[in-house]
């Protein structure tokens, strides 16, 4: 078996699963003000920076199928025997939609896209566990069973500080954007069974958002030792570390804090923060 892992520039996993010859990423849009930035040469608080800076909405658009297409016509070539697409939901991106077809295109390849359900890190994360699986001798068919049950396991909250990211990204009305603001609502967000961002809790204020966070965490993981936790931001520093600081406290020994990439933090905006755990590879 010859594996090849194509991802697209949402996830977000080790630097050094980026030399991996058998890793392929597809390119997601991106642009400020009219500006198209390459996200292999900006760094997150880079586009961070472009955000505070902005006069205009940031602006994502889905991947490209004909490049998807292209990359698998040159893996067969390569001799890949077995490829394993790992994208954005398709509740969040219709790109999964319009690719789909293609995994019965190739006789050469067997060609597997299953729907993630999350993006960011736990999806980089899953990118991990797959090559790690590979290199380790694994075959195809335990590579997706232990795929399954990691994805059936990831759980994620987020706490949006600024509603208005929400609405300009067409995932609120402006509205309720305004009402929000005004009643200091700093709603919980998670990811649904079916992948799409959903409001899990409205909640008053930043201190009680973050305790109802805590609290999930808490409900989420029977074993601490079997799950990885990731403590994800966007120049929120300070609640990302109170977080891992009580990550730690409840007995989670594996826990790390980053950042969000330029494709989620356009649409959850600056001073996001959230957790996510994963069982462990």
């Amino acid at each position: 078996m010859k594996l090849a892992v194509i991802t697209d520039s949402s996830a977000d996993y080790a630097e050094k699963y980026k030399t991996y010859e058998n890793l392929f990423v597809l390119d997601i849009p991106i642009s400020i003000d009219g500006v198209d930035y390459d996200l292999k040469k900006i760094s997150h608080e880079e586009w961070f920076d472009l955000m505070e800076k902005a006069q205009d909405v940031p602006k994502t658009a889905q991947p490209s199928v004909a490049e998807l297409e292209v990359l698998l016509k040159n893996l067969e070539k390569q001799g890949y025997t077995h490829i394993l697409g790992l994208f954005l939901p398709a509740a969040i991106s219709g790109f999964y939609q319009n690719a789909f077809y293609l995994q019965n295109e190739f006789e050469q390849m067997e060609v597997k896209f299953p729907e993630t359900f999350i993006t960011s890190s736990p999806l980089g994360y899953m990118v991990e566990t797959v090559l790690d699986l590979y290199e380790s001798g694994a075959l195809f068919d335990e590579i997706i069973s232990k795929f399954d049950k990691q994805r059936d396991g990831d759980r994620a909250y987020m706490l949006v500080d600024d509603l208005n990211w929400l609405a300009k990204g067409g995932r609120l009305s402006n509205g309720a954007a305004v009402l929000g603001t005004l009643l200091n609502i700093k709603p919980v967000l998670t990811f649904s069974q079916e992948g799409k961002v959903e409001v899990f809790e409205k909640v008053r204020t930043v201190k009680k958002s973050m305790n109802r966070i805590k609290e999930l965490l808490l409900q989420e993981a029977e074993s601490r030792s079997a799950y990885k936790v990731y403590v994800i931001h966007a120049r929120a520093e300070e609640r990302a570390q109170e977080l891992y600081d009580y990550a730690l406290e409840q007995g989670y020994d594996d826990v790390e804090i980053v950042t969000f990439g330029p494709v989620i933090a356009t649409h959850l905006g600056l001073n996001t923060v959230a957790y996510a755990i994963s069982p462990k590879k």
